[in-house]
């Protein structure tokens, strides 16, 4: 026993007690700040920003200038004889520069509800960017569990070459003193070298998962890090699902709910005060045929009844779009309860697996004592006693599968639910 925890003692050290180690939430958190898609945030937040920033600008005064200069082939004459009175009919040649000055006081609530759609848009975008970094999640778990996984396999290989070098020993002492062939020390000693070899491709597979780990993580991670293990939960109780796409199909309704109140918007009238100003040739008086400055203010009302006719409509076609997401909505929620339900048995199956691994485990621990006793008498050969460590190297491999799918199951079902 004292060899055993010796030589897991001493794998450990191999691999890196010592050394840096990572959880799975620092994992999750390291690779999403350095997603690419992350930046879109910032990106998405700035353009909403600024579209609202212009959208608030529809109620600052507008201006525009004008300016045209005619040639008319007739113009308005009094012919008739006024005794005294003589007036001149205006040029054919005309001049007119005008300035217009408009201040919105009423626009129906469009600018409004443009600026909410805005705001919503940009919602529905973010929620976007967070779906993309749930599915990085989702990749981060196999590598993370694959590489707990490659962990278990080289301190397994660890424990069975123990039993080999203790199976070696006791097959040389029997060689010196006459009493075993050598064939039977070089199966062991085959089985020994097949096991270097088995560390050697664990070694090198998890390196690979480490590396592409280190790439989504934009960090270097050393070959020997550590990885934390997650606590094992027996049973998940969480049904509550809080995944991004539901929050992505409530700003989907809240944007088509914003639309909707822009079409009633966009038909009601407007208001607006104005002013304008020239300088021309005639002025506002036709009669008086000379250059002179002009204005005219007041209220502009503006009701365009096109939009009416297509109205209802419109309507419709965004209220067939808010249905289309309800059922998308329930769709997801279907595939993602039925998701649950089967990781839950899944997670039910492999703790009744791991009770039955233990089990295993301990009666061919007992059978390879006793073949390891046997071995020293004499009573067995070497293939006999490798057939028992075989055996129980099989049994513990299985517990290490079942208790690290165990592990990825319970993290899959918090990640399918989205309460990781």
């Amino acid at each position: 026993m004292k060899q055993i925890l010796a030589t897991v003692l001493a794998v450990m050290t191999v691999l890196g007690i010592h050394a840096q180690s990572l959880s799975l939430q620092e994992a999750y958190d390291t690779s999403a700040a350095h997603y690419p898609m992350i930046k879109q945030r910032e990106l998405i937040r700035q353009t909403a920003e600024y579209t609202v920033d212009n959208l608030s600008k529809g109620f600052l005064p507008q201006f525009s200038l004008s300016g045209q200069a005619t040639y008319q082939s007739e113009v308005t004459q009094v012919k008739v004889p006024l005794p005294g009175v003589s007036i001149e009919p205006p040029s054919k040649d005309q001049y007119k520069l005008l300035a217009d000055v408009s201040q919105l006081i009423y626009d129906g609530g469009v600018v409004k509800e443009q600026k909410a759609i805005q705001q919503l848009n940009a919602e529905t975008e973010q929620q976007k960017v967070d779906l993309e970094l749930h599915k990085l999640k989702e990749r981060i778990n196999q590598l993370f569990f694959g590489i707990l996984y490659l962990d278990e396999q080289i301190k397994q290989v660890a424990l069975v070459k123990n039993d080999l070098n203790i199976g070696i020993k006791r097959v040389e002492a029997q060689v010196n003193n006459g009493v075993a062939f050598r064939s039977n020390l070089n199966v062991l000693k085959a089985e020994l070298l097949k096991q270097d070899q088995r560390i050697i491709e664990l070694n090198a597979t998890r390196k690979g998962f480490v590396d592409v780990l280190g790439l989504f993580m934009n960090k270097e991670l050393p070959e020997n890090i550590s990885l934390i293990k997650p606590a094992i939960a027996t049973s998940v109780t969480d049904n509550e699902i809080q995944r991004p796409e539901l929050k992505l199909f409530t700003a989907q309704e809240k944007l088509l709910g914003g639309q909707l109140r822009l079409i009633d918007s966009k038909n009601r009238p407007k208001a607006s005060l104005f002013w304008q100003g020239g300088y021309g040739r005639p002025g506002l008086n036709l009669l008086k045929n000379e250059f002179d400055f002009f204005y005219t203010t007041g209220v502009r009302l503006n009701w365009n009844f096109g939009g009416l006719y297509t109205q209802k409509r419109e309507k419709k076609i965004i209220e067939l779009n808010q249905k289309t997401v309800g059922i998308q909505k329930e769709v997801f929620l279907l595939n993602t309860n039925t998701q649950l339900k089967q990781q839950q048995s899944e997670i039910d199956k492999l703790n009744q697996l791991i009770s039955s691994d233990n089990a295993i485990i301990d009666l061919r621990v007992s059978v390879k004592d006793a073949a390891k006793a046997q071995l020293e008498n004499g009573v067995i050969t070497a293939n006999d006693y490798l057939r028992e460590v075989n055996a129980e190297d099989l049994a513990r491999q299985s517990l290490i599968s079942h208790e690290i799918q165990l592990l990825q199951a319970t993290v899959n079902y918090k990640t399918i639910s989205g309460n990781e």
